[in-house]
């Protein structure tokens, strides 16, 4: 979401986003001088609310909430999202105090809205008015753009924002800038949606294992957890995701899965409290196992409700999934055969060895994953 800020020496109202790579900031108006500081944080935290809403609005899609019908969640989400054509006369004409009250909408993007509208109506100032009309349609037309998947401008906060759908658009620029280096280049980071960046390296991932799995004989659900022998790896999500391609699922779905579970999770909601209480039951088996105690004492055990960071669950999965294509190709490197054994080689020799060693296994897996590519459709 974008931020808004009062910067008091210049008096002017500021507008900073993130995009990966930095922040980025602009000049939105001069601010009355005559004007107290309450005033102007009011506007400055009512624009705030208005981009937290209406970027919820793409984190939190209709259509990956299920069913459509009124008075579900989905049904709310989509009736959420047509209100982006009211927000302007929101603002213009704010639901303003009435005999000692004021009309509140069930909407957060309306009440945002209103909210900035009445901040506006108490500083009376018709060119800041016109100033922040224009950010508002900056702002709401940057959600639109990263719903198409186009992430250039104000749009690419969307970079650093976690989302429970992945766009076919954004899946596809990935998956190119994979075809570019299978582990992962610096733009998948700052250019790509992280969901959808993580529906294209789980595709990478399995490709990747099913290559090592090859070369070494293990399964392909197995050799992240091996590789972890050769260097301490976060190899339980990469495995995780492996294990739900392997039962059927595609990218797709184990992805957004997973981080609309963490990201419910987020919200202070237990999405599956069945999960929950055989994790639970697990928990108690193994610390009976471990301690000898047919009742075991779990009040200073802590259980992990999700794998990813809740804070930020689609780029800490991004992050893991490329760490197992890593994970892969160190396994796969200490079976290769094709290229010699490294023994007795100078560091010049050993690093000419490395340097080749992933350029076949890039390649290798360029074309497993190209073998493979309608998981991604």
């Amino acid at each position: 979401m974008t931020c808004y800020s009062v910067d008091p020496a210049r008096g002017e109202l500021i507008a900073t986003w993130g995009t990966g790579e930095g922040d980025l900031s602009t000049r939105i108006a001069a601010l009355p001088t005559t004007t107290g500081s309450s005033a102007l944080l009011a506007l400055a935290r009512a624009l705030a609310l208005l981009s937290d809403a209406a970027w919820r609005t793409y984190t939190h899609p209709a259509g990956a909430a299920g069913s459509l019908e009124p008075n579900t969640e989905g049904w709310r989400r989509e009736e959420e999202r047509k209100h982006f054509a009211e927000v302007v006369d929101a603002i213009t004409k704010p639901h303003l105090p009435s005999g000692g009250a004021v009309m509140v909408s069930y909407s957060r993007l309306l009440e945002s809205a209103n909210r900035v509208g009445r901040a506006l109506h108490n500083l009376d100032t018709p060119d800041l008015t016109a100033a922040v009309l224009a950010e508002a349609t900056v702002e709401l037309a940057a959600v639109e753009n990263a719903e198409l998947g186009d992430l250039s401008g104000r749009a690419q906060q969307a970079v650093l924002l976690s989302r429970e759908d992945a766009s076919p658009v954004q899946v596809a620029a990935a998956d190119r800038l994979l075809q570019t280096d299978p582990f992962g280049p610096a733009e998948l980071f700052f250019a790509i949606d992280p969901t959808a960046a993580a529906v294209a390296a789980a595709h990478w991932l399995a490709a990747a294992a099913e290559v090592t799995a090859e070369a070494s004989g293990y399964e392909p659900v197995q050799v992240v957890l091996e590789a972890d022998n050769i260097e301490s790896l976060p190899h339980e999500t990469p495995t995780l995701v492996l294990g739900l391609i392997d039962d059927g699922a595609t990218p797709h779905q184990a992805v957004t899965g997973l981080v609309r579970h963490a990201m419910h999770i987020t919200d202070g909601l237990l999405p599956d409290p069945t999960a929950l209480r055989e994790q639970l039951d697990d928990l108690e088996e193994t610390v009976t196992e471990y301690t000898g105690d047919d009742e075991p004492d779990l009040e200073d055990i802590a259980l992990r409700l999700t794998p990813l960071d809740p804070k930020r669950p689609a780029r800490d999965l991004l992050e893991d999934l490329l760490t197992g294509i890593h994970a892969c190709w160190l396994l796969h490197s200490e079976y290769d055969e094709v290229l010699g054994d490294a023994e007795d080689w100078d560091d010049e020799q050993a690093e000419e060895h490395q340097r080749r060693s992933r350029e076949r296994f890039a390649q290798l897996v360029r074309e497993t994953a190209a073998h493979h590519h309608d998981r991604l459709i």
